[in-house]
């Protein structure tokens, strides 16, 4: 399977190393590795989470997007060990950009 993120006339990303993730009643997510991500077209920003079950997350902004952009992009750089896979892959929020599957 092939993940791949843009948004009008850019591409995020594409890869087909993402994980998928799904936890509780959450929808899927894909963690994309960083080395397939266009790290040109993001900005990282001083927004951090925290969540029981993975770790703290840090956050890029998309510039190119305007308002809907800040803090649409998410990474645990250093996840609990239960989800280690994803440390250093990038998740978007769906509802900010189009994240396209296919085979």
């Amino acid at each position: 399977m092939t993940v791949v993120v843009r948004e009008g006339a850019y591409q995020f990303a594409r890869s087909s190393s993402a994980w998928t993730l799904t936890e509780a009643s959450y929808a899927p997510v894909q963690y994309i590795p960083r080395g397939d991500v266009d790290m040109s077209l993001l900005e990282r920003s001083q927004h951090t989470t925290y969540c029981p079950y993975k770790g703290d997350a840090n956050y890029y902004s998309i510039p190119a997007l305007g308002a809907s952009g800040i803090n649409s992009v998410w990474t645990y750089e250093k996840p609990f060990e239960a989800v280690g896979e994803i440390a250093g892959c990038l998740a978007f929020y769906p509802d900010r950009v189009s994240i396209e599957l296919a085979d």
